[in-house]
């Protein structure tokens, strides 16, 4: 996965066709063999970041669920950055992604919740964990061992015109073993309690799978033609 590693390593500003064929060992006109153009190249990259994405498991309860997939969306994209902003940006998605949204969806629904309530729960959650992502990727300190020294410049503020800042400091963020990242546990809890009370009693209404891919089956199989070539991009290119 060439392509991915040099935007972990470099951004997405830092991939390039040029780029992308001196990591493969190609000349730059070559990838187009395989690839039209680098918006394809990052559609396979969206998709191979929610294959990532570890989805809610058949027969799990829709909180634990929800959890495991909310935890697993921080984590994927701690190890990749420059997708905070570029996940829900695709208008091409690939199977991965496809399959992803279907799965949550379906935890969802089955689980009692109407088509407007999981519309919700999922913008919510999305919400949450991608700008808690964006947070962390913006915060001066990385991981409780270099929160105490941040934090120290903080420390010359006058107590007696910011009391609350200093005492959270004081008081909280510089206690030994603070970490930021688990203030998303707790908000998380806080939101699935929240989700609780959109549940209905039983599912109404759900989709028939025949219906489901009667309707839906050109757009899905138009979708995974279109991915097709990004991913090919991504994995293949070097066969070039």
């Amino acid at each position: 996965m060439v392509a991915l590693s040099i935007v972990d390593t470099n951004g997405l500003a830092g991939l390039t066709m040029r780029s992308l064929a001196e990591a493969l060992g190609v000349k730059p006109m070559s990838l187009y063999h395989h690839v039209p153009n680098k918006e394809a190249i990052l559609d396979g990259l969206v998709d191979l970041v929610f294959g990532e994405i570890e989805v809610p498991p058949a027969g799990i309860g829709w909180r634990d669920g929800l959890r495991l997939r909310t935890q697993a969306v921080r984590r994927v994209l701690g190890h990749h950055r420059w997708a905070i902003g570029l996940l829900e940006s695709r208008t091409s998605p690939g199977p991965a992604t496809l399959q992803h949204h279907n799965s949550v969806l379906a935890l969802l629904r089955e689980s009692g919740f109407s088509v407007s309530s999981t519309a919700h729960v999922y913008s919510l959650l999305d919400s949450y964990a991608y700008g808690f992502a964006l947070q962390e990727a913006s915060l001066p300190f990385d991981g409780p061992e270099s929160v105490a020294e941040a934090a120290e410049s903080f420390l010359t503020l006058p107590l007696q015109e910011y009391p609350f800042l200093v005492e959270m400091l004081t008081e909280h963020v510089m206690k030994p073993g603070y970490d930021f990242g688990a203030e998303f546990d707790f908000g998380l809890e806080v939101l699935l309690d929240s989700i609780e009370r959109l549940r209905v009693e039983s599912p109404a209404g759900l989709p028939s799978a025949g219906n489901a891919s009667a309707g839906n089956a050109s757009a899905g199989n138009a979708s995974v033609g279109n991915a097709s070539v990004g991913n090919a991009s991504v994995g293949n290119a070097k066969s070039a």
